[in-house]
């Protein structure tokens, strides 16, 4: 799941100065997760904008309105008619779904309520922690179902550095160590001997952006419908 965390109430504050007709534009997936962006979030959100505008500026209203999900064409339709009535948006989708909702709607100005962290997991009751970098060369397969490019502080593909003690990373004593990880995880599957095989450095030409995936076979199929 991709994880968000709100942006400081006044930063928002300063970004819709001038405003006087706000929505608030909440997504019901990744950001309702991590309780960043949910309908919940959209509805506390326009509430405090509309008490910090208080009597000083009568015309102000703020209102929210979520749908499930702000990177899907067709749920940002849904959206139209609460658009139309606003003058600024406050979306606190990631940055994919902000970026898409203002391109779906580009009068108006769309701000982001959030900062998009990471991809992440949930590891408990409110802790999430990131697992992936989206690099396009997934090497999982190879270490155990770890990642070295996102769980090792260097990075490093062909592991560990020389800096561990303890299992622990030589960034941080609380820090595991992801080669160590790795050996042993392999070490308990009896696939030790694939890290006898040298790894070649990341290819820069998989990770360009702005990345885009086309699947004809999808395309094909539901095209012709």
């Amino acid at each position: 799941m991709i994880v968000a965390k709100p942006k400081e109430f006044s930063e928002i504050t300063d970004m819709i100065r001038g405003y006087s007709n706000v929505l608030v534009a909440g997504c019901g997936t990744c950001v309702a997760v991590c309780l960043t962006g949910g309908e919940k979030e959209a509805g506390i959100l326009a509430t405090r904008l509309q008490m910090a505008a208080g009597s000083d500026d009568a015309r102000f209203r703020a209102s929210a309105a979520t749908v499930e999900r702000q990177c899907d064409r067709e749920f940002l339709g849904l959206f139209r008619d609460h658009i139309e009535e606003a003058d600024a948006v406050v979306s606190l989708a990631c940055g994919a779904g902000i970026q898409f909702l203002a391109e779906m709607y580009p009068d108006t100005p769309v701000f982001p309520g959030v900062d998009t962290s990471f991809i992440g997991v949930a590891e408990g009751a409110g802790v999430w922690s990131e697992r992936c970098r989206s690099c396009n060369q997934c090497y999982l397969g190879i270490t155990g179902g770890i990642c070295p490019v996102t769980m090792c502080a260097k990075s490093l593909l062909n592991g560990p550095c020389g800096g561990p003690q303890n299992g622990k990373c030589e960034t941080s004593p609380e820090r595991d160590c992801a080669w160590v990880m790795i050996i042993e995880r392999l070490e308990r599957q009896s696939r030790l001997d694939i890290l006898r095989d040298f790894v070649p450095a990341r290819r820069n030409d998989l990770s360009t952006h702005p990345a885009k995936i086309v699947r004809e076979d999808y395309r094909k199929r539901f095209s012709a419908k």
